[in-house]
């Protein structure tokens, strides 16, 4: 699993010009899942988001009940263009495999008692943030 967690002052995902999720201070969380991957690491990387100390004051979402996560599925964080001008999404994992997996991850943090929002598997999504700081963290399992 290859995700990008950023801070946020507010996160949204429209699919088909409606709003299927939307956040304000906290994380935007963007999943991408390889063939490999398992439940065990959705869990673990669950945690990991929950816990990471990157909201202000050096706090983390646990510590914050108020904060939000708006978790996205994103395939093409396993995209490679080293050769060429078009991305293979060879590494990227087939909806069959990655939607239990991504529905892992996201009831996981739910589990821990995080608020969590979602776009829509596998659809054309809009996603539109504004981020806090910058803070872009990258984190693998």
């Amino acid at each position: 699993m290859r995700i990008v967690v950023q801070r946020v002052e507010r996160a949204e995902v429209r699919v088909d010009g409606e709003t299927v999720g939307a956040v304000g201070t906290g994380l935007l969380v963007l999943v991408g899942i390889t063939h490999d991957d398992t439940p065990a690491q959705a869990q673990t990387l669950a945690r990991k988001v929950h816990g990471l100390r990157i909201l202000r004051e050096e706090l983390s979402v646990a510590d914050v009940p108020e904060a939000g996560i708006l978790a996205v599925s994103q395939f093409t964080l396993y995209g490679e263009a080293r050769k060429g001008r078009r991305p293979t999404w060879a590494a990227a994992a087939p909806g069959a495999v990655a939607e239990p997996l991504f529905d892992s991850f996201v009831d996981a943090l739910r589990g821990l008692g995080a608020l969590v929002e979602t776009g829509v598997f596998g659809a054309d999504m809009r996603v539109e943030l504004v981020n806090d700081g910058p803070v872009t963290i990258v984190l693998e399992a």
